[in-house]
């Protein structure tokens, strides 16, 4: 714990901000154009034929959407089992370093296969069109919601969960892989037909797979990385100093051990800039509640998982030695304050419902208040589309001044484009580009809540909250808990105050979000919590 400074005796101070990156010659036009066409072979990604998908594996349903491509429900046609397929469109690999990632990602699955806590990759296939990972199918759900869904939870448990993520973290250093991105929601369970029903949480933290490694990479010993990545409020202090190895994964493990026991995260502020310096500052709150009926050794753990400086944390190895997390540990079994449950219920559901109140703002926002975006985007979308492709975007942002590499440019293309066109419209555009504090004003909030309050009573009902999921694709958000959070006067519904409280409480995306930070000292995100 303690102050970490990101200055050292060979840094400049240029070196030494965090949000400062040393820029690279971007790829030319022709270059990518190139780039794209070369994709189209049916084996430019992995470099090998594979049989066709369809030949082995039936596509079902979608389960989900992300930065890169979609996944869907397969099912393997020789033996009848289900399966989940991500499928990569090659045409979203918009740079050289698109691919790699790709291909890295899927070498680390493979090179991981084996370990129990780490979902299985069945196969990996390309065809002119796409990059398909089939894996095991994990029904079961995040984590976190297993635990609020069982309504009880202890030290115990915790700490057996804690012995997984640890151990993941461990395997993948003792393979030379770093992860760089662990956070809860990168943990699902296996099993579906159990969750809340009270089956046995052994098997239920059995079941508990490590998915997405997307963001992780190989690294020897004594390598040094300086790319600022991972999500907000579990990125290690020398990752915002560019300057870290595979000792940050032990501190982002060490932020979901001290969750998992108090329902929020150890470094918390109202905006990003305050969460990175509450993380470089290192000081830790084990004084409100409930830490002082927290065991001293889980305390003494966490103390130890986020020490300030890489070289004084422990290693996974040592984490897993620890009295508290080891398997018959000094972990006590007595229950932990519901408060925490509470916590964490709203730590894994409510920003949903912010979530969507915030497209909503964007979306009615005024033709003043959009300052000249509209301008913006119509300079942008050249051939008059009303779509804004990746050229126009990087030629209409080096006509605005801006220096960002052609990765970092590719990045905004994905973080923008919600519905995954690989363009950008208008909406799309607004909703990215618009600034936060025109996001909070008060007649903005006022529309939001009208929108949701379809019948105007002043009150959002749990029939008016599902209709808005299914409007926005979100079957799967447990109302009730939403309801409960925000619900401060537990009348069952949602009033504007209550509504106004939780859009100006400060979890940025509860953390869900992961990052990339720019040369121009803007922050890119991409993940489950993207507010566009």
């Amino acid at each position: 714990m303690g102050n970490y400074s990101c200055r050292d005796s060979n840094s400049s101070t240029a070196d030494s901000d965090p949000f400062h990156l040393h820029l690279q010659a971007p790829c030319t036009t022709n270059t990518m154009r190139g780039h794209q066409h070369h994709l189209s072979s049916p084996t430019a990604v992995l470099g090998h034929d594979t049989p066709p998908l369809t030949s082995l594996y039936t596509l079902g349903r979608k389960l989900g959407q992300g930065q890169f491509g979609t996944t869907y429900l397969c099912t393997d046609i020789a033996t009848g089992t289900p399966l989940a397929c991500k499928s990569i469109a090659k045409r979203k690999l918009l740079t050289p370093e698109d691919v790699d990632d790709v291909r890295r990602e899927i070498q680390i699955m493979h090179h991981l296969a084996g370990h129990a806590s780490v979902v299985t990759i069945r196969g990996a296939y390309e065809d002119p069109l796409y990059v398909h990972i089939v894996m095991d199918l994990c029904e079961g759900g995040e984590l976190f919601d297993r635990i609020v869904a069982r309504g009880y939870f202890s030290e115990r448990k915790a700490a057996e969960i804690a012995r997984v993520v640890v151990g993941v973290v461990e395997a993948c250093h003792s393979l030379g892989v770093m992860h760089r991105d662990l956070k809860p929601e990168n943990f699902l369970l296996l099993g579906g037909a159990g969750a809340g029903n009270g089956e046995d949480e052994d098997d239920s933290v059995a079941d508990l797979k490590a998915i997405d490694f997307g963001l992780s990479v190989f690294f020897k010993p004594g390598q040094i990385f300086t790319d600022v990545v991972g999500s907000p409020y579990y990125v290690a202090p020398e990752v915002l100093c560019k300057h870290y190895g595979p000792e940050a994964d032990v501190w982002t493990a060490g932020v979901i051990v001290y969750i998992l026991l108090s329902g929020v995260p150890p470094f918390w502020a109202e905006t990003q800039q305050g969460i990175f310096d509450a993380v470089l500052k290192g000081a830790i709150d084990f004084d409100s509640d409930p830490w002082p009926n927290i065991s001293p050794s889980a305390k003494d753990l966490i103390k130890n998982m986020l020490k300030s400086p890489p070289a004084e944390r422990l290693t996974a190895h040592q984490v897993l030695c620890h009295p508290w997390i080891c398997e018959n540990g000094v972990a006590p079994d007595k229950p932990l304050d519901p408060a925490v449950l509470s916590r964490l219920k709203q730590f894994s559901a409510m920003n949903r419902l912010k979530k969507m109140a915030l497209r909503v703002i964007a979306r009615n926002l005024s033709e003043e208040e959009l300052a000249g975006l509209k301008e913006m985007f119509k300079a942008m979308d050249t051939d008059g589309s009303g779509a804004i492709t990746f050229e126009e975007l990087k030629e209409g942002l080096r006509r605005h001044g801006s220096n960002l590499r052609e990765s970092e440019i590719r990045e905004l293309m994905h973080a923008a484009d919600v519905d995954n066109s690989g363009t950008i419209d208008y909406d799309e555009f607004i909703a990215a580009t618009v600034h936060m504090n025109k996001l909070e004003r008060e007649e903005h909030l006022l529309a939001a809540f009208a929108y949701f309050d379809k019948d105007g009573s002043g009150y959002i009902t749990v029939d008016e909250l599902e209709e808005a999921c299914r409007e926005h694709n979100m079957a799967d958000v447990g109302i009730d808990d939403i309801i409960r959070e925000v619900d401060q006067d537990n009348d069952g519904r949602i009033d504007y105050g209550e509504f106004v409280a939780m859009m100006k409480k400060g979890i940025i995306g509860n953390g869900r979000l992961t990052m990339r930070h720019t040369s121009d000292g803007s922050i890119l995100y991409h993940g489950a919590g993207e507010l566009t």
